[in-house]
């Protein structure tokens, strides 16, 4: 059986100008296709259960609704149960990244992030997700 393609992605970034980034470096550079919310709140819009995405990459630090809340919130939609997650953050001491991936995280990516390898580290940790 092959494993899945990642083609969609969930991506939620409270900070606009790292969202304009982080969308060029995965729709243009990694071809990939995105669904950007603003917030937490945004995100468990029903848009994003249509949009049906195969990752979801989740801001840590975000106003109102902080990125691991979110992903609580996003578990509790049947269709999204499952998917995995990967966490973007500048809070990447190991005891952090070790919380992320409780989670359930696949991985983490630091910010600052590059912007032409953004969507490779991301199919990189999908395909090890996959291959499990």
């Amino acid at each position: 059986m092959m494993a899945p393609t990642l083609t969609k992605i969930l991506y939620v970034e409270d900070d606009l100008d790292i969202q304009s980034v982080a969308k060029i470096a995965l729709e243009i550079v990694g071809g990939l296709t995105l669904l950007s919310c603003s917030s937490g709140k945004e995100a468990l819009n029903p848009s994003t259960i249509v949009f049906a995405p195969d990752l979801m990459l989740l801001d840590v630090m975000m106003p109102e609704m902080d990125g691991p809340t979110t992903l609580k919130h996003l578990r509790s939609i049947p269709s999204l149960k499952n998917t995995p997650v990967i966490f973007m953050t500048a809070k990447v001491q190991v005891s952090e990244v070790a919380y992320y991936k409780s989670l359930g995280a696949i991985g983490v990516i630091a910010k600052p992030f590059d912007p032409m390898q953004l969507a490779e580290q991301i199919r990189q940790l999908w395909n090890e997700c996959v291959s499990v």
